[in-house]
């Protein structure tokens, strides 16, 4: 049996296919489009998803997708109705959408696929499971966990915005929703507006953002104050109610009311490029420390509403990895499963394995191992020829090593001298990060190493941190982290003994101070409140990746290095050799490695195409 899932329309389109239970390839339309967050239907990861299956669409049981649109235009209708006569801009724009588009989702969902492929449209079976369920689906189903809650959390699905449910072998019940326009998503959107970072796409910057508050000041206090008792009202089981008075994403084009809000904290709404202040940082940790409150919350309300004894995550707000490590420590359950592409773009995913398990009732086959999505390492891969010709292309001069460990050596050899070196590996990650198969890498021990790769590489803000690979074997040596944590979703404090000494007055210390003041021995992972992001590296499921590790633990010493995403501010990860090869041209990357090619900055030609990728990218 195969199911083809699909998500589109809103944002991070992407699609998924499976084949009796199995995951056999997903991938995120921005991925080929090289169109950041992508909305459209993703014809491209659909063909991709089809030919890596060996199926046409004839050959499908099922074609399911991530959400129910009619219950999406109820909600819509009404709300406006609830709002009225608030809003009514805001209706007149967005209901001749919704009645082209989402109304008659079906038809257009046929007309999509037969422009991949010619298909009997009348045989073909359209599956539209909710939002939240297809959330729900994509973390319980491969997690190794036979029973387990399901928490997931997002801005908004239909009416959902929260909900609690229980997996049981291939049965999932939903037990608690929360319901729009009460959102902790929309909340924490809401402030990522304010902070002038994008919404459905900066939400991560506001939780890079955050550590660099001053935990000890009144402000920080203050603003929590404020927000408890203006904004959010929290319940004992973690649901939230919203004060609409101060927001404006029910019914209007914005997420918040600026006027109200900068009378509310005493400052207007940042601008994206203008500068970061400490009242800025402040702002930031207190909404992530209420965010992290209400996740705990929630957690203790499926854990008494379960019993279940481990806990499975997904829907937008699950990235939040800050917030999951500080879940992970309060011991609520004994582990944890986060969805790697835990925002819409695994609703894709979700949506076939929901169509398969509940639908057609089939069984499901619990992983034996760290889970059942075989590393996330689910998207395209290249072969030899795809470098030979990319290099031909651009008339690019390369080395090939025959033997796989001496390139190893070679780029442990590079990172050990304070290089980037970008590492494109066999098949692409699917989800929000890169997991050593599309990466730009560096050494953890290096001072410069993060302001190198902000400012030289990525060509974004100085106060974004970077990620540490580290072997799953050395974890402990390095992190106080217990659990395998393979998809860098949760954040876990460098150990003690490796940490240095601060000065006294270290969080009165200017942002930039604070930001470049060595506070551990590998200063490029360690941020600036002691925590790391962390990927755990498994032999099973990445073994290139292990043993390049492996090489430069060997020369230095150390077990783990830093990685981030193989692209530059605004840009989607690269795909193919050819964006990795463009990327690596028009940054100072010095050394590329594609699959078994060796590429060497200063033997390349020099580049001819305007260096345009700040037009070509929209920043975000």
């Amino acid at each position: 049996m195969t199911i083809l899932g699909i998500s589109a329309f809103y944002h991070d389109s992407a699609a998924a296919i499976i084949q009796n239970g199995e995951i056999i390839a997903a991938a995120q339309e921005e991925r080929f489009t090289r169109k950041k967050h992508d909305p459209n239907f993703p014809a491209n990861a659909v063909k991709f998803c089809l030919q890596y299956a060996g199926v046409s669409i004839d050959q499908l049981d099922a074609v399911a997708f991530y959400d129910k649109p009619l219950l999406k235009l109820e909600r819509l209708l009404e709300t406006y109705y609830a709002f009225a006569p608030k809003g009514l801009s805001s209706f007149i724009t967005a209901i001749p959408v919704w009645l082209k588009e989402k109304m008659f989702l079906k038809r257009l969902l046929r007309e999509e696929l037969s422009k991949v492929g010619q298909y009997d449209t009348k045989k073909l079976k359209l599956l539209f499971p909710e939002h939240h369920l297809s959330h729900a689906a994509s973390a319980f189903y491969p997690a190794p966990f036979e029973r387990a809650a399901i928490l997931t959390i997002d801005g908004v699905g239909e009416w959902a915005t929260a909900s609690i449910c229980l997996g049981e072998g291939k049965n999932i019940s939903i037990l608690k929703e929360l319901k729009f326009p009460h959102s902790l998503g929309l909340l924490y959107s809401a402030f990522t507006y304010f902070l002038g970072f994008k919404v459905n796409s900066g939400e991560y910057k506001l939780m890079g953002l955050a550590p660099y508050g001053n935990p000890e000041s009144e402000e920080v206090q203050r603003f929590i104050q404020i927000i408890k008792e203006k904004l959010v009202a929290i319940k004992p089981d973690g649901s939230v109610w919203l004060n609409q008075e101060y927001f404006d994403y029910a019914t209007g084009l914005r997420m918040a009311k600026d006027k109200a809000w900068e009378k509310l904290f005493g400052f207007p709404r940042r601008n994206s490029e203008d500068e970061m202040t400490q009242t800025h940082c402040n702002l930031g940790l207190a909404i992530q420390a209420i965010t992290e409150e209400v996740m705990i919350l929630m957690a203790k309300e499926a854990k008494k509403l379960t019993g279940a004894e481990y806990l499975c995550m997904a829907g937008g707000v699950a990235l939040n990895c800050v917030a999951n490590g500080k879940l992970l420590q309060q011991n609520i359950f004994k582990d944890i499963f986060i969805q790697p592409a835990a925002g819409d773009a695994g609703g894709a995913l979700g949506a076939a394995q929901a169509a398969y398990h509940i639908y057609f009732g089939k069984e499901r086959k619990v992983a034996k191992t760290l889970d059942s999505l075989k590393g996330s390492y689910l998207g395209t891969e290249f072969t030899d020829l795809d470098v030979k010709l990319m290099a031909k292309k651009y008339k690019a001069k390369y080395h090939y090593f025959e033997n796989f460990s001496e390139l190893c050596e070679k780029t442990a050899q590079f990172l050990d001298e304070g290089h980037c070196v970008g590492w494109v590996q066999g098949r692409m990650e699917f989800g929000a990060r890169a997991l050593g198969n599309r990466s730009i890498l560096g050494d953890s021990r290096n001072p410069a190493m993060q302001r190198k790769l902000n400012v030289e590489v990525k060509y974004r803000e100085s106060f974004r941190p970077f990620a540490p690979s580290v072997l799953a074997e050395d974890v402990a040596e390095y992190f106080e982290q217990k659990t395998p944590s393979p998809y860098m979703l949760l954040v876990q404090p460098v150990v003690a003994a490796r940490r240095k000494t601060l000065p006294a007055n270290y969080h009165a210390l200017p942002l930039k101070e604070k930001l470049y003041y060595l506070r551990s021995d590998m200063p490029a992972i360690t941020h600036i409140d002691f925590s790391a992001r962390i990927q755990t590296v498994h032999k099973e499921t990445n073994p290139r990746y292990h043993e390049l590790i492996s090489t430069f633990k060997k020369r230095t010493g150390y077990g783990v290095i830093v990685n981030t995403s193989f692209n530059v501010r605004g840009e989607p990860i690269v795909c193919t050799p050819d964006d990795a090869y463009r990327c690596f041209m028009r940054t100072e990357i010095m050394y590329l490695v594609i699959g078994n090619f060796l590429f060497v900055k200063t033997e390349q030609p020099s580049w001819q195409e305007k260096d345009n990728w700040k037009e070509e990218f929209t920043l975000d």
